[in-house]
C-alpha cells in the first residue's frame, strides 16, 4: 500500500472512529443495565430517646413518614407524621420532631419541627408533612396536605427562607372542607384560580437550571395537588409564573378524587424535571406518567400498566431518576401493588422493580409514598399511613 493509501486509510479510519465516539453516547444510553437493588434490613439505626415532663424515658416515633430526599452530602430528610401512629407507640413512646435528618450510616443527626400537642400538624410547617425536596443549593423545601404552603428552610432547618402561600388559607371555596382545621384547604368548588395560594401541595422540584421564560435559576415546580389540579411554576423568589392542568382523564389534565380507597385526592401528587429539560408529574388517579416541556407542552403520556393485570389504584405517587449521566431510568411509586417500579425512560416500559410486594418484613412495601435517590445509585422509600417507617435499598 503507497503513502497515499495509507492516508486515506487512516482518514477512513479516524472518521470510523468520530462516528462511532458520537455514536457511542446514544448506544451507551441505550445500554445502561437494569439497576438491581437488595434492601438494607439495618438501617436506619434505632431513633433516639429522651426524657419527658415526668423523667421518663421514651422513643421517637415518626408515624406515617412522608416524604424523604437527600442533599448533597447524602444526608437524607424524612418528613413525619407524628400523631398518625399506633396508640400503643404513644403509650411507650414520644412524637418524633417533623423533620429528621439520617447520614448513610443511619445515625440521626438532625431534627426539627415541633408538632402541635395533639401530635398532628405545627404551627409553622404544613398541617399535615407530605413531601420535602433539597434544591441545588442544599436548601430544604417541606410541602403538606390540608393546608396551603410550601417551606423552604436552610439546610440545617433553622431559619425559614420563604414560604409560598400562607398559613391556613388555601385556593378554594369558604366550604371546601368544613369540617377541617383548615376550611378552605379542599377539593370541593373552585379551584386552580390563584396566583399567591396554593391547596394541599403534595410535592415540588427547584430547577438548578435557567428557566425557559425568565432565564433566571430556581424556579420552583409545585405539584399543587391534592386541593388543586395545576402544575405551578414560580420563581425563586416566590412570584407567580406560570401553570398548566385541569382535572380529568384527557391528555393533561389530572384526575378528580375518586369514591372509596381512591377517594383521596394528589393529583398531580408529583413532580420530577430531568436533566435534558423534561418536566414529569404523577397523574396518580389516572395510573400515568405526563412529560411535559418546562411551559407546559405536553410531550408524552406514559401508562402505568404493569404485567399480570395488577391494576390496584394508584399506580404513580412519586419518581425520580437513576444516577447515569442520561437518567437511563425512572424509579415509580406504586402504592396500589406496594412496589417500586424501574422504568426505560425512553420507551417508558417497566423493566424491573424494587421491593418484594406487601409487607412488613424488610425488603417488603406498605403504601410506598416517596422515593429518592443518593449518590452512589442507593434508593430510599417512604411508608405512610400504616408502615410508618422508611427504607433503604442498596444498589448491587
Amino acid at each position: 500500500m503507497n503513502k497515499n493509501s495509507w492516508l486515506a486509510a487512516g482518514l477512513g479510519t479516524a472518521a470510523a472512529v468520530l462516528v462511532m465516539n458520537a455514536l457511542g453516547v446514544k448506544l451507551r444510553a441505550q445500554t445502561v443495565p437494569v439497576p438491581q437493588f437488595k434492601v438494607d434490613p439495618y438501617w436506619p439505626k434505632p431513633l433516639p430517646q429522651e426524657k419527658d415532663a415526668q423523667g421518663q424515658m421514651r422513643r421517637w416515633f415518626t408515624g406515617g413518614v412522608g416524604g424523604v430526599c437527600i442533599d448533597s452530602h447524602d444526608h437524607i430528610f424524612t418528613t413525619n407524621r407524628g400523631g398518625r401512629a399506633s396508640v400503643y407507640e404513644g403509650f411507650s413512646g414520644m412524637v418524633s420532631p417533623y423533620v429528621i435528618v439520617y447520614n448513610t450510616e443511619g445515625d440521626v443527626i438532625n431534627s426539627w419541627g415541633k408538632h402541635r400537642e395533639d401530635g398532628n400538624g405545627s404551627e409553622v410547617l404544613p398541617e399535615v408533612a407530605h413531601g420535602c425536596f433539597v434544591d441545588y443549593e442544599d436548601n430544604v423545601w417541606i410541602t403538606g396536605i390540608q393546608d396551603g404552603i410550601a417551606v423552604k428552610y436552610d439546610h440545617e432547618g433553622k431559619k425559614i427562607l420563604l414560604t409560598i402561600g400562607v398559613k391556613g388559607q388555601c385556593d378554594g371555596s369558604p366550604d371546601a372542607a368544613p369540617k377541617s382545621r383548615h376550611p378552605t384547604c379542599g377539593e370541593k368548588g373552585s379551584f386552580n384560580s390563584s396566583k399567591t395560594l396554593l391547596n394541599q401541595p403534595p410535592n415540588l422540584w427547584v430547577d438548578p437550571a435557567p428557566d425557559p421564560v425568565t432565564n433566571e435559576r430556581g424556579s420552583v415546580y409545585i405539584a399543587d395537588g391534592y386541593g388543586n389540579h395545576r402544575v405551578v411554576v414560580f420563581d425563586r423568589n416566590g412570584k407567580f409564573l406560570r401553570q398548566w392542568g385541569t382535572p380529568g382523564k384527557g391528555p393533561g389534565q389530572f384526575g378528580p378524587a375518586g369514591e372509596g380507597f381512591v377517594a383521596s385526592g394528589g393529583h398531580p401528587h408529583c413532580v420530577a424535571l430531568s436533566k435534558d429539560g423534561f418536566l414529569y408529574a404523577c397523574d396518580r388517579m389516572n395510573n400515568r406518567i405526563f412529560e411535559f416541556d418546562r411551559v407546559g407542552n405536553l410531550k408524552r403520556t406514559i401508562p402505568i400498566d404493569p404485567p399480570g393485570g395488577l391494576t390496584a389504584p394508584h399506580r404513580t405517587a412519586d419518581l425520580t431518576f437513576s444516577t447515569d449521566p442520561q437518567q437511563t431510568y425512572m424509579y415509580d411509586t406504586d402504592i396500589g401493588n406496594n412496589v417500586i417500579r424501574i422504568l426505560n425512560r425512553a420507551s417508558g416500559q417497566i423493566v424491573g422493580q424494587i421491593g418484594v410486594g406487601p409487607g412488613r418484613q424488610a425488603g417488603s412495601l406498605v403504601t410506598p409514598h416517596q422515593i429518592a435517590v443518593d449518590s452512589e445509585g442507593n434508593v430510599y422509600v417512604s411508608e405512610t399511613i400504616d408502615s410508618n417507617r422508611v427504607q433503604r435499598f442498596i444498589k448491587q
